[in-house]
């Protein structure tokens, strides 16, 4: 399977269009204003697409896809928008007609998000009859997605309502051989699909050592929990993050590739983590020791996050000093999107979650933004006759 960089951003503004057209319909059935937060496309493995949904209660259709791309399609509302849009669409109606509520409109919206990639593969899709989907968390994925073993692409699009409680998520799961043919690879410029999952495992040791280098320090069992590889509009970058505060540290770093690594605590776990680290009692304040503790931490994680990289890519990576960080996640990553949107539309963001049990939960986001031309670059080079074996040493993948 071939991939190049020039057809991932001719499906990323696919999906996008699509999750638009989706959104337009919903607001003309329910007169409620909506817009596109988020589009991308993720490799991951099954499990990380679970965590997204871990908790929530959701509702909606899922529909199957033959012909020009095959696979399957999840159209999915939380409680908050089934609840307002059937109140819109089947006032005082019973539970019956609710459902019924919500299964037309997520056909209609499905439709439209599946229009947009037969006009633009000039091809015929066939869609199946929606199965009405109902359920907490991964109840509700695709079950080519939940029941693979191997990592999928899966193309994801957030809409939410300007004023109204209306979240909803689409998922396009396509099957990889027809991909393959929509996508219609450059061969000159491509890259096998199997150097981007070892690139992706390579990311999942790089967190691993990040981990475990917290647990050294702060004596806190950790855990990644999930590692995905999304590939984005670069002024999309901000609002993938979100606007939620948070405490940590930014590191630049030079080599092959150079690029971006920023760490994130809430900020709750940014206190336990200083806690665990500073031998007295602070006041709670980030002042001087516990920015100083935070920094410490942050360079110890990146050595182990970056050294990764550059053992199994045989190249030399240094990264600047840490720079403290405290503010909504989305005004963190602005002025690096800002520097990085001088020579790339895209970016590939590699997204790390790390958690702990037990005393001091805390939860950490690693997300590693490197530089799109000298990624490809490190990808072209990567070979992958060990593809599936998860310890990469370098003398075997180049």
């Amino acid at each position: 399977m071939q991939i190049d960089i020039d057809s991932l951003e001719t499906y990323n503004t696919l999906a996008r269009d699509g999750a638009q057209s989706a959104a337009q319909s919903l607001s003309q059935l329910t007169g409620i204003d909506t817009h596109v937060e988020v589009t991308n496309v993720s490799l991951m493995d099954p499990s990380d697409l679970e965590y997204e949904y871990i908790g929530g209660e959701f509702s909606g259709v899922e529909i199957g896809l033959e012909g020009a791309l095959s696979g399957e399609t999840v159209l999915t509302f939380d409680e908050a928008a089934q609840e307002t849009i059937t109140n819109v669409l089947a006032p005082g109606a019973d539970e019956a007609m609710r459902r019924s509520s919500i299964k037309e409109v997520g056909n209609i919206m499905t439709s439209g998000f599946i229009d947009g990639w037969a006009d633009h593969l000039d091809a015929q899709i066939d869609i199946s009859t929606p199965t009405y989907l109902e359920g907490t968390g991964s109840d509700v994925l695709p079950a080519s997605a939940a029941d693979s073993d191997e990592q999928v692409f899966v193309f994801r699009s957030r809409v939410e309502a300007v004023s109204e409680a209306v979240d909803f998520h689409i998922l396009l799961v396509p099957e990889r051989d027809t991909l393959v043919d929509a996508l219609d690879p450059d061969e000159d410029d491509s890259i096998p699909f199997e150097k981007f999952e070892v690139f992706n495992e390579m990311t999942m040791h790089g967190a691993e050592k990040a981990a475990e280098n917290i647990t050294t320090m702060t004596g806190l069992t950790t855990d990644v929990e999930v590692n995905r590889m999304t590939f984005v509009p670069i002024d999309d970058v901000p609002a993938e993050v979100g606007d939620r505060r948070y405490v940590g540290t930014v590191m630049e770093y030079e080599g092959t590739p150079s690029g971006y690594l920023v760490i994130l605590f809430d900020q709750s776990s940014a206190s336990s983590v200083v806690d665990a680290l500073v031998p007295v009692e602070t006041d709670g304040d980030w002042g001087e020791m516990e920015q100083s503790a935070m920094k410490e931490l942050g360079n110890i994680m990146t050595s182990g996050f970056i050294d990764g990289w550059a053992n199994v890519l045989q190249t030399s990576i240094d990264h600047s000093p840490p720079t403290f960080v405290a503010d909504m996640g989305s005004s963190i990553m602005s002025p690096i999107v800002g520097r990085m949107a001088r020579t790339q539309e895209h970016a590939f963001m590699l997204d790390s979650v790390i958690n702990t049990d037990g005393d001091g939960v805390f939860r950490c986001e690693m997300f590693a933004l490197p530089d799109e031309a000298e990624l490809t670059d490190v990808l072209d080079d990567l070979l992958v006759e060990r593809a599936d074996e998860t310890e990469v040493e370098p003398d075997e993948v180049f």
